[in-house]
Parts: C-alpha cells; sequence; structure tokens
C-alpha cells in the first residue's frame, strides 16, 4: 500500500479582512481539497493534491493579511498577528490533542504513551516536522501502527513559515519606512527564495525523500507560491475570459491530482507543482472585478461551508481513522466503515467550529463576553492539562530510564537455547521487559556506527586484534545480529568490522523493487562500501539473502539481492549469506510485540503463523547454488517453532519493534550462528 501524507488546511479567510475583498471562492476551494484528502485518506490510500494546495492558501492569506497591516500602519503588528494567528490555531488544536491524548489512555497500549506524549509536546510547540524526520519514521499509510498525530508535521511547518514570513516583513517594514525597498523588491526577493527552496526540494526529494517529505525548507516554496501571489495581486488582471479558464483548469487539475501523482513519494519535488499551479490558477482568476463562473461556483454554499469548517475536519478525520482502524485491527476502511469514520468526523469538526472557534472570534463585548470568556477559560485549562500531562509522562520516563540487561542467565534465560537444544527453564519474567524492549539495542545504534546518511563508517568488534574477520554489511536488519557475532568473536577470535547504514541493505539501483521511493544515497554508499571492501577484504562477508514479501505470504530473494552477490563474487569475496527474520505482520499491518504484549497479548497471541511469514525453505538456498562463494545460513528454527513464530522464548523477549531482534535475544542465537559459520568456514 503507498504511503499517504497529508497537511493541514489553510488559514482561515477571514485573514483577508483589513482592506481585501474575502474571497468566497478560495473559502470553496479550501472544501474542496479538504473534502479530497479526507476521502484519499479513508478510502484510496494515496495523496490528494489537498496538501499543497492549503500550502498555498496559507502563504496567500497569510502574508497579505501582513503585508496590508505593514502598508497600513508602517509595521508588521507583531502582538496583533501573534494574537490573531493563536486564536485561529491553538483552540482547536488544544482540543484534538486532548481528546487524542485520552483516546490514547483509554485504547492503546501504555507502551505507546510516552511517544504519544513526546508527540503532543511536539504538536503543541510546531516542530513535529522535525521530530519525525529525526526520528526517521517514514510516513505510513493509515493503519493501526501508525501515530493518531503524525498528520500534525504540516501544521509545524505552517506555523515555521508564519513565524519566518513575520521576521522577514518586519525587516521589509524597516526598509520600507526608509524608502530603501517596495512591494516590487519584497517580491523579487519571495520569489527568489522561493526558487532556493524549490531546487532544495527538488535535490533533496531526489537524495532522502523520507527526510524532505518533512522539510520545512523544502516546503518553503509552496507557502511562496501564494506569499508572491498576495503581493502581486495588483498586476495580475487577466481578461474576464481568460481568468475563467483558469479557474476550470485549476479546479480540473485539483480534482486530477490524486489519480495522477504518487504524491507521497513525488512532492515536494517537480510533481508538486501540479497542485501548486492549480491553486495559483484559481488565486490569479479571481483578480478582477467579474466573478467567473467557476469561481461562482466554488463560492456556493456546500462547498463555502465544508471550507469554514476545514481545519477542524482536517485535525479530527485521521486519529479518529487511525483509532478506529486500531480498534478494528483492518488496514483499511471499507466503503460503510468509512462513511462511519468520516461521519463522526464531520460532527466533530462542526461541534469544535461551533462550540470553539467562533465564540472565541466574536468580539467581547455585549452579550458575547460570557460566552467569550468561558471558552478562552476552557481552551486555556485545556492547553495547561495537556502540557502538564505530557510533560509529566516524559519526566516519569527520563527518572525511570530503560535499562535493558547487558547480561542474562542463561539457565534462567535461554532464549533461542529453548528452541535449538531444547534447554529446560522454569518460568521468569521475561526480559527485557516490554519498556526495556525497544532500548536493547546493538552497540551501533549507541555508538554511531550506523550511519543515518551518506557517511560510510567503520567500526571494529569482536575480537580486535585478530587476523581472520568478518564483515558485516547493510542495514538495521544485519546490525540486529551484530550481538551474536560480538560473542562469537571473542570465543573464537576474528575481528566484526560493521559497514552499516540505516534503512540500506546492500543495492546496486536507484530505486530497487521492494524500495517505495528512489534512495541514490544507498546506492552510492553501497558501492563505496562494495570499494572498500575490495581495497581491504575481510576473510568473509555476513550480509542478507532474503526480505519479506511485501504484498505476499513468506520471504523471496529480491533480484537486486542477486545483482549485490555477483559483485561480491566478481570481487573475489566470501559470502554468508544469512536469511532475514519474519516481520510481525497482520493483513498487511504492522505491529509491536511490546504494544501487543502490553495490549492483553501473550507471547503465543501475538506471535505469527510460520508459514504466514516463511516459506517452508529457505529461498536463498537455490539461487546460491549458482554461485560458488556464495553460502546460506539460516536460523529460523532459532527464531520460530515448526507452526509458530512467537514474540518470546525461552523467558527472553524477541523483537524490540515489529522486525527487529532485541540485543538479549541476538546474544542467545551466538551457538547456533556459531555451529553454521564454523560449518562454512571450518574456522572452529
Amino acid at each position: 500500500m503507498p504511503n499517504v501524507r497529508s497537511a493541514p488546511p489553510a488559514t482561515s479567510g477571514a485573514e483577508l479582512r483589513g482592506g481585501a475583498t474575502r474571497r468566497g471562492d478560495l473559502d470553496g476551494l479550501r472544501g474542496i481539497a479538504i473534502a479530497l484528502v479526507v476521502a484519499f485518506h479513508v478510502w484510496a490510500g494515496r495523496v490528494s493534491g489537498g496538501v499543497d494546495v492549503f500550502l498555498v492558501l496559507s502563504g496567500f492569506f497569510f502574508t497579505g493579511a501582513v503585508v496590508r497591516t505593514v502598508e497600513r500602519g508602517g509595521g508588521v503588528a507583531p502582538m496583533q498577528t501573534a494574537r490573531r494567528t493563536v486564536r485561529r490555531l491553538m483552540p482547536s488544536l488544544v482540543v484534538v490533542l486532548a481528546g487524542v491524548l485520552v483516546a490514547t489512555v483509554v485504547l492503546r497500549p501504555y507502551t505507546q504513551l510516552g511517544e504519544a506524549a513526546a508527540q503532543t509536546m511536539a504538536s503543541m510547540f510546531y516542530v513535529q516536522n522535525w521530530y519525525l524526520a529525526i526520528a526517521e519514521q517514514d510516513y505510513l499509510s493509515p493503519d493501526p501502527s501508525v501515530s493518531p498525530l503524525q498528520h500534525l508535521w504540516s501544521m509545524s511547518v505552517q506555523g515555521q513559515f508564519y513565524l519566518a514570513i513575520v521576521v522577514l516583513l518586519a525587516g521589509w517594514a524597516w526598509l520600507r519606512r526608509r524608502g530603501a525597498a517596495g512591494r516590487t523588491t519584497l517580491t523579487i526577493a519571495l520569489v527568489g527564495l522561493g526558487a532556493l527552496s524549490f531546487w532544495y526540494a527538488t535535490a533533496g526529494h531526489a537524495q532522502h525523500q523520507a527526510w524532505t517529505y518533512y522539510d520545512s525548507l523544502a516546503r518553503g516554496w509552496e507557502l511562496l507560491a501564494g506569499a508572491v501571489l498576495a503581493l502581486a495581486a495588483p498586476w495580475l488582471r487577466l481578461p474576464n475570459r481568460v481568468r475563467g479558464l483558469a479557474a476550470a483548469l485549476g479546479v480540473a487539475m485539483v480534482l486530477a491530482c490524486g489519480p495522477i501523482f504518487d504524491g507521497a513519494n513525488q512532492f515536494p519535488g517537480v510533481a508538486a507543482l501540479w497542485p501548486v499551479g492549480a491553486a495559483c490558477l484559481v488565486i490569479v482568476s479571481g483578480f478582477g472585478t467579474a466573478t467567473a463562473w467557476p469561481n461562482r461556483v466554488l463560492a456556493g454554499r456546500v462547498c463555502t461551508e465544508l471550507g469554514a469548517m476545514a481545519y477542524p475536519l482536517y485535525l479530527w478525520h485521521w486519529p479518529i481513522l487511525i483509532f478506529y482502524l486500531g480498534e478494528t485491527g483492518t488496514a483499511n476502511a471499507g466503503v460503510v466503515d468509512g462513511l462511519v469514520v468520516i461521519g463522526v468526523s464531520l460532527v466533530l469538526a462542526y461541534a469544535t467550529t461551533r462550540l470553539i472557534e467562533t465564540p472565541l472570534r466574536l468580539p467581547p463585548r455585549g452579550a458575547h463576553v460570557e460566552r467569550h470568556r468561558g471558552t478562552g477559560f476552557l481552551v486555556a485549562a485545556t492547553a495547561a492539562a495537556v502540557l502538564i500531562g505530557s510533560l509529566g509522562w516524559q519526566l516519569v520516563l527520563l527518572a525511570n530510564p530503560a535499562v535493558p540487561p547487558q547480561a542474562l542467565d542463561v539457565h534462567r534465560y535461554p532464549g533461542a537455547a529453548a528452541l535449538f537444544s531444547g534447554a529446560e527453564y522454569s518460568p521468569e519474567p521475561m526480559r527485557p521487559t516490554v519498556f526495556e524492549g525497544q532500548a536493547d539495542t546493538p552497540a551501533p545504534t549507541t555508538d554511531g556506527c550506523i550511519t543515518p546518511n551518506r557517511e560510510v563508517r567503520v567500526c571494529t568488534y569482536g575480537d580486535p586484534n585478530a587476523d581472520r574477520s568478518i564483515a558485516l554489511v547493510g542495514g538495521s536488519h544485519s546490525e540486529h545480529w551484530l550481538p551474536a557475532l560480538e560473542v562469537l568473536g571473542r570465543e573464537h577470535g576474528f575481528r566484526v568490522i560493521s559497514y552499516l547504514k540505516e534503512g540500506c541493505p546492500v543495492v546496486l539501483v536507484d530505486q530497487p523493487s521492494y524500495a517505495e521511493w528512489p534512495f541514490p544515497e544507498c546506492h552510492e554508499w553501497s558501492l563505496e562500501v562494495l570499494d572498500r571492501l575490495a581495497a581491504e577484504p575481510p576473510n568473509w562477508v555476513l550480509t542478507l539473502s532474503t526480505r519479506y514479501r511485501m504484498n505476499g505470504l513468506g520471504d523471496e530473494v529480491p533480484a537486486e539481492y542477486l545483482e549485490v552477490w555477483s559483485a561480491l563474487q566478481d570481487r573475489g569475496l566470501n559470502v554468508l549469506a544469512l536469511r532475514d527474520t519474519p516481520r510481525l505482520r497482520r493483513d498487511g499491518v504492522l505491529y509491536r510485540a511490546t504494544d501487543c504484549l502490553a495490549h492483553r497479548g501473550d507471547p503465543d497471541s501475538c506471535g505469527q503463523n510460520r508459514n504466514d511469514v516463511l516459506d517452508p525453505h529457505d529461498p536463498a538456498a537455490e539461487p546460491a547454488a549458482g554461485y560458488p562463494s556464495v553460502y546460506p545460513i539460516d536460523l529460523s528454527d532459532a527464531l520460530c517453532r515448526p507452526q509458530r513464530c512467537r514474540v518470546v522464548e525461552g523467558n527472553v523477549l524477541i523483537y524490540r519493534d515489529d522486525h527487529h531482534l532485541t540485543a538479549s535475544y541476538a546474544r542467545s542465537l551466538a551457538p547456533e550462528l556459531g555451529r553454521q559459520i564454523g560449518a562454512v568456514t571450518g574456522w572452529w
């Protein structure tokens, strides 16, 4: 299923007040855009293009309002601008964040409370996009494994833009008072900044799409497109017939964007010119005295009523969808279920608009004073509760850090030995615990020896003085075998040399068949690693031989892996080809072992049928026969029982998330891994 991402609706058309004519057609465009966002999220699993429409409208409305303030009074009126923006955006956001926190406590595993609290604070302070980018949380299709707050990354992008544009306009206002800069100068400056942002987005999309999607600098050009139109409005006067065609074309492009583009994997690069251009066409079509017929249609009651509550509808629909999928355990909402999700979202959006937004927008005088003050007090109290609750839970976690075990008594905690040697043991409390599991990582994660970027980092483990060596090469699924190799290296006298990159199995193409977007950085890194291995050849190279089938059961050997085997063999390198570990999936939905165990699950119910995640025989065995220097290794029997792959064996937790081994369980695999390596290498 493709990734799905979204952005929040633009700020209210009320920002056009104060000298500018209200654009009902843009309210209607916002209504169409939010309808597409919701429908595509719930049913289609694709980006609708509403993302970029909202960003353009936000840049247009906000920049236009501040520029008019400057031209009326000579300055940006920062306090007035801040009050207006906060009053428009924060109340609904606070209410939704409170609702999500309560629902998380009631419905989600307690292991997710820490992440929910962290994302709540990131969303409240408008840094959610950077939180997700740094965490490398690729934006998944909506399913129970996705955070109900993950969609708010784009709110952060807009908030950061508002702050930056106010600072920029304050500088322009200072120059303007001294006669050094007018609208033309500012427009040229914004066009230049937009061009730089577009270049940056295009380059970033080609190199690292997952990061670029969240990057405010890469998104800036879309908001700046609207900002430039707000400045250039006096000069953009098209003939009436042309304006009608522009509006019609713009609306048609908005409607066609979702089916045509895979926006989650293509935006904010060159492909985003389509929805951005569509929004710009509709905006420009309204610059004039006569109203073209497409603009009159957009200004109709249905579109504008939907546009009026677009912001709270955006805020509510995603968490409602995610919690619904989480409770039903399904990856998608069907037609009827989707209608229920949309219906509940509309009701909550209407209630939020009527009970929260409207009272706060009314002037606090006359009959409205009591309602205005009461609503303001309620929102302020809710905001305080959200912040205190989120910060409090974070402090609790900081005061009680998860410290995974460095060594376990093999008699009480045999781990994998319970499977491969039938070791007997008595029941003991599981280690690592559900809180310790995520922190039970291999050494490269903590010592920086797995790189997040293009840099090739080489580290040595095991016996650093040994003559014999095994190079461990690949991504995190290679990395999680290091604890077992460390044990073997010290025991049998060999060095373990790591060449590791996050999310990057060795690959010789920019976008392998199993990748969701191009990742040329991985290709470049792989080529350099191969050159280094050829220049300083280890005795053996250990890398993965299989991968789970993304759209089916069991596992397979991707064609790109065979290309890597050939490249290694051509360089005279001997390869230990290790079968990959099963991933925890139900109906295509990934789930974490710790969450399942914390949410009324047990080691068996949280596991999977073996024939659902593994083929009956190692898929690498047959193709490896054609490569004299490639030797398959399969530890599936030390991970799974004959019929079932559980998440706990020998009192030891197997998975720290949905597909990575805990370091504790990996260490318990050392005897079986050593037996198979010894049989191939003849070292012991």
